[in-house]
């Protein structure tokens, strides 16, 4: 699968105690620059399989992560490395950005 989804009760397991680094993106149903990169993590998830973990967290769904972690707005990109978050990343950025920004921070 090339997007793993995270919730708040699978959180610590999948994304704080993950062997690889995690790109998760904080998202909701209804945010449309959420749909906008949605195709973006998908293709990290299955391009960059070797090197991280794609996942998503639904904010709506999910309530507690977000809070936890400063989110304030949708979409955030955080990537997480060794337990903790190394960097974020706000809005609908294009994907060469994205792509970027990942190989800087993995």
């Amino acid at each position: 699968m090339a997007i793993i989804t995270v919730t708040d009760s699978n959180f610590d397991e999948l994304v704080l105690q993950s062997q690889k680094p995690v790109l998760l993106d904080f998202w909701a149903e209804w945010c449309g620059p959420c749909k906008m990169i949605t195709p973006i993590v998908e293709a990290i998830g299955i391009e960059m399989a070797d090197k991280l973990t794609a996942a998503k967290l639904n904010v709506d769904e999910n309530p507690v992560t977000p809070v936890k972690y400063g989110v304030r707005g949708i979409p955030t990109l955080k990537i997480f490395k060794n337990g903790s978050v190394a960097s974020t990343k706000m809005g609908a950025l294009q994907r060469t950005v994205i792509y970027s920004w990942i190989e800087e921070n993995i």
